[in-house]
């Protein structure tokens, strides 16, 4: 099948030849036909970077109206970068289509200048949720003759909180043909909206849903907590010339990864909510222009991002969420080319990562963390095919010849070749030349017990990692903690005291200076929580709140299993008993 063969205008064709698109991808070829008729509700499940961008840009332009000056078509999306990628894109598709125009509106640029090329006249425009209801409410745009609307990266809109937003510009479009939403994902929320401003939507599943893009290699290292930078960092050095994204659950940990890679000489930086458009520009240009090897963001902040070429996705922790890991893992592997999803995981996540690669349906493969001494070959023999690899056809060279024939005339070729070597791996040599082991071992359960124990076992597991009770008490913790090195430490502070998880978080970990990845679960009630953390960093955080002041009161802290107060329940109706 050609982009000809689907039945759209000539002209379009002829961009696409220029562009190099001959055969149209399985997302294209599927949804074109159904949408050139205008006036079919449509949902395309279909990974990131399946070129969804054509398969609704290209019919708009086929059907839009150039002789009408006013906004036809509607396209949504969650992000700034999203935004102007998808403009950019229907502008070389309309290269030999006159008298279209393509707005694209977004929050952090001029509103004024937005609002000035929508009154020249616009049949497409291309938007944030925000910035699109900004200009509704001061009546700058009109979206009463929109024909067609665009959901594109639904589910990340919504993951953002964009539902409203959605419902809102949905009720505020009433005369549109039809509704044309592109998703990675179908959570319920998405299947809500569909159902209640959809007719009869004619869906088109590429690949499943959730399942992760077959170009991308599925791979984990098992660690400790402690480790999980050391991790990162021996990967990161293991694939030289890796150009890449690390994700990260918060902003503060993506600035402080961030600071202290680039302290040791990587060229890095972070992209986070607490960035001004102005810096969120610039990162982004250098990381495009490959100035910047490595990218690291959280989730929030990397919606929307579309750079070809990425080679690594790293987890430098694992999500909450299934389709997270999805969006994450997509943003490789594109466009027919080869990618990698990394996760560096804690001994005590892997039922988590379990869930996720059943989900996902890909066969995911657990890795040993190199050596240091895997890490100097690696880069060694790098730098042995570069070196062999450098291009000295153009410049001078031969000047040079005899001088460095005369300077050298007394060394052997051998001498030359490992002074070379020790000014570029010095460095390398001395920072892993006692390297630790950092793998953690994985027992084999099945090993160990009969299949029927084991399969109870599995299935007492996901009920206590739901939150099921079923009468075992704090059973969820007691998984957590069990053979794991962990302790289960009982405070007197609750959500009564003003906490909400992250801000009790953060308030223990200031209080007693460690750094979060000590911590595992913690459970908060009214009147007390309970915080899982490292045996060795126990007695630490014990040390740094037990007797101090908060509003008033005395904090009680202490051990609760090694008995004290022993972490009363919400209800204090009972004493949990030892290593409950």
């Amino acid at each position: 099948m050609t982009f000809e063969g689907l039945g759209i205008d000539a002209r379009l064709i002829q961009a696409t030849d220029e562009l190099g698109y001959v055969n149209p991808t399985a997302i294209q070829e599927q949804a074109i036909p159904i949408l050139l008729s205008g006036t079919q509700d449509f949902i395309g499940l279909a990974q990131t970077g399946t070129g969804k961008t054509a398969a609704f840009g290209l019919p708009l332009l086929h059907i839009i109206d150039a002789a009408a000056k006013y906004p036809q078509a509607l396209v949504v999306c969650p992000t700034r970068e999203l935004c102007m990628q998808i403009v950019k894109e229907i502008e070389l598709f309309k290269k030999y289509m006159t008298g279209i125009s393509v707005v694209a509106v977004y929050g952090g640029a001029s509103i004024g200048l937005q609002i000035r090329d929508l009154k020249r006249g616009v049949q497409i425009v291309v938007a944030t949720p925000g910035r699109l209801i900004d200009l509704i409410e001061r009546k700058a745009i009109n979206l009463e003759q929109i024909k067609y609307v665009v959901l594109d990266e639904a589910d990340e809109m919504l993951n953002m909180g964009f539902q409203d937003d959605i419902e809102f510009i949905l009720k505020n479009t009433p005369v549109r043909e039809s509704t044309w939403l592109f998703s990675a994902t179908m959570p319920t929320e998405i299947r809500k909206v569909s159902k209640k401003y959809m007719k009869d939507p004619k869906e088109v599943t590429v690949g499943k849903v959730n399942t992760a893009n077959k170009n991308i290699d599925h791979q984990y290292y098992v660690t400790t907590a402690q480790h999980r930078y050391e991790t990162l960092k021996r990967i990161i050095d293991f694939n030289p010339g890796i150009y890449g994204i690390i994700f990260t659950r918060t902003k503060l940990d993506a600035q402080e990864i961030s600071e202290r890679l680039t302290r040791e000489g990587y060229d890095i930086d972070a992209l986070h909510g607490d960035l001004t458009q102005g810096q969120r520009d610039k990162v982004m240009g250098q990381f495009r222009d490959k100035t910047l090897q490595l990218l690291i963001a959280t989730d929030v902040a990397a919606r929307g991002i579309d750079v070809q070429g990425i080679t690594h996705v790293i987890n430098f922790e694992l999500p909450d969420d299934v389709e997270i890991y999805t969006h994450r893992s997509g943003r490789t592997g594109r466009a027919g080319m080869q990618g990698i999803c990394i996760s560096i995981v804690h001994a005590k996540e892997m039922y988590k990562f379990k869930q996720i690669e059943r989900i996902n349906n890909s066969q995911f493969h657990k890795m040993d963390i190199p050596s240091g001494k895997d890490v100097c070959r690696k880069q060694f023999f790098s730098f042995m095919d570069k070196l062999l690899s450098t291009d000295i056809s153009h410049g001078d060279y031969e000047t040079y010849v005899p001088m460095l024939a005369e300077k050298f005339a007394d060394v052997s070729k051998e001498d030359v070749l490992k002074r070379v070597a020790a000014m570029e791996f010095d460095r390398f040599l001395k920072y892993y030349e006692n390297s630790q082991d950092l793998n953690v071992r994985e027992r084999d359960r099945s090993v160990r017990e009969p299949r029927g124990q084991e399969m109870g076992r599995g299935r007492e597991r996901e009920r206590e990692m739901q939150g099921i009770d079923g009468g075992r008490g704090d059973a969820r913790n007691k998984y957590a903690r069990g053979g794991s090195g962990y302790s289960r430490l009982f405070v007197n502070l609750g959500t009564k005291d003003g906490f909400f998880k992250a801000s009790f978080l953060q308030f223990v970990l200031d209080m007693s200076d460690l750094k979060k990845e000590v911590l595992g679960k913690i459970d908060m009630k009214d009147m007390n929580s309970w915080i899982e953390i490292e045996k060795g960093s126990a007695q630490q955080m014990i040390r740094a709140l037990d007797g101090k002041k908060y509003k008033g009161r005395s904090i009680r802290m202490n051990d609760a299993d090694s008995g004290g107060p022993a972490g009363f329940s919400g209800d204090r109706s009972r004493r949990p008993r030892r290593g409950e």
